[in-house]
């Protein structure tokens, strides 16, 4: 059974209120869960202290017990000293400019460092005239 620490949804229309929860990963976002283990309000300001409660003993419990933390619940427990947060790799190229435009970006890279150079080279030779 893969074990998941992840946020199941409460609250209202347009007023989220999230529950940290352990849960099986087969089921459902607001299904049934193992354990409460916290909660997070984004309602609130983000320097409230009741905006991330944790109830850390268990969480740690769980982690070492070998629960997997969705990226949100891994960055809360980053903030809070609990873990290291992982890099997340890039998974698509589409931040990326596409060929043509790199090529033109290179392109222009190249002639700035032709026009950096160039203006270098004759200030070099007129001192060594004058």
């Amino acid at each position: 059974m893969s074990v998941r620490i992840r946020l199941s949804r409460g609250g209202a229309k347009k007023r989220p209120f999230y529950r940290i929860v352990v849960t099986d990963s087969r089921s459902p976002r607001d299904g049934r869960f193992i354990e409460r283990l916290g909660t997070y309000n984004p309602m609130v300001a983000q320097d409230h202290p009741e905006r991330v409660t944790l109830n850390q003993d268990r969480i740690r419990h769980w982690l070492d017990s070998g629960a997997i933390p969705s990226d949100r619940c891994a960055r809360f427990f980053a903030a809070a000293g609990m873990m290291v947060l992982p890099p997340r790799p890039q998974q698509t190229k589409k931040p990326e400019p596409k060929a043509k435009a790199q090529e033109r970006l290179k392109e222009a890279a190249e002639k700035a460092k032709a026009a950096a150079a160039a203006p270098a080279a004759g200030d070099a030779d007129a001192p060594a005239a004058g």
